[in-house]
């Protein structure tokens, strides 16, 4: 057996040593794209949500973009009514000014549409998924798809995400939300098209989340949390404050759910301010207590 020369015996030893550091460094890295997906209040993921029409103290665009900043939101996901139109562009100054993504618009209207185009921005578009009528599932579905085409157009245009939006009713029903996406994208090639859950709409769902969230995932633009009360009772509960929460939590953990997560206001008697600082308050709380679990 020919005995190798010292410096082929060094470059083995260097090439040996190499590979085994990028096989350490894969494997760290793995572990830590793991432990990324449990960091359920890391600052980049969160969205403040149910803000702008809900807050007791009607902020305008320059207050609401301050107290997302002292609050440490990155993004907002923008619900409006009527009298929100005209400051729809000062919105959207206020919060690149302050250093605020535009996450996500509520519903349709073309100035917004025609101001996404303006300052070169391509917000989620939430829309509730619809519950129409028909005389099989499979007729139900399709029925969904076809009414949604024209904004599956539409935001296929603007370069726009479309989430479906549970609200109640059929179309709100997890297996109702993927079947549509599904049948979007085979029959509309949609791959644009996802799922907006919000646990507040959620509570009859509380028993088989781990299911319906694993049926969803693949779909799953936002996940909006909730404290979660037997019967909705009440509906809107800051997060640490229900019953079922840290549960659903764990589950979401898990999952291995990486995405964006919203956290509520959604409350007309309660500073939006306020609202917002006790579920962020509640999610860091419940996120070292899975945490200090697996240790």
């Amino acid at each position: 057996m020919r005995l190798l020369s010292p410096s082929v015996r060094r470059m083995s030893l260097v090439f040996a040593g190499l590979l085994f550091a990028v096989a350490v460094a894969g494997s760290v890295q793995g572990q830590e794209d793991a432990t990324a997906a449990k960091r359920l209040d890391d600052p980049d993921r969160l969205v403040a949500w149910c803000v702008v029409p809900f807050d007791a103290n009607k902020r305008g665009p320059r207050e609401r973009a301050e107290m997302l900043e002292r609050l440490g939101f990155h993004k907002l996901a923008y619900d409006w009514r009527a009298e929100h139109v005209p400051t729809f562009e000062e919105e959207i100054l206020e919060l690149k000014q302050h250093g605020i993504e535009f996450f996500a618009f509520w519903s349709v209207h073309e100035e917004a549409f025609r101001l996404f185009e303006k300052h070169g921005i391509a917000p989620q578009i939430w829309k509730t998924a619809p519950s129409p009528k028909a005389d099989s599932q499979e007729a139900r579905v399709a029925a969904a798809g076809r009414q949604m085409l024209p904004l599956v157009e539409r935001t296929r245009q603007a370069g726009c995400k479309l989430g479906l939006y549970n609200h109640g009713g059929w179309g709100g029903e997890p297996a109702n939300l993927v079947a549509v996406c599904r049948w979007l994208r085979e029959n509309a090639d949609a791959d644009h098209v996802g799922i907006v859950y919000n646990l507040h709409h959620g509570h009859g769902h509380i028993d088989d989340f781990a299911t319906s969230l694993a049926a969803m995932q693949p779909y799953l633009l936002c996940l909006n949390l909730n404290g979660m009360n037997d019967n909705a009772r009440p509906k809107i509960v800051s997060l640490g404050r229900g019953q079922h929460e840290k549960k659903l939590l764990e589950v979401i953990r898990e999952s291995g759910y990486d995405g964006p997560i919203g956290l509520l206001d959604h409350r007309n008697e309660m500073d939006a301010e306020q609202s917002l600082r006790e579920n962020l308050d509640g999610l860091r709380e419940l996120t070292a207590e899975l945490n200090s679990a697996d240790n």
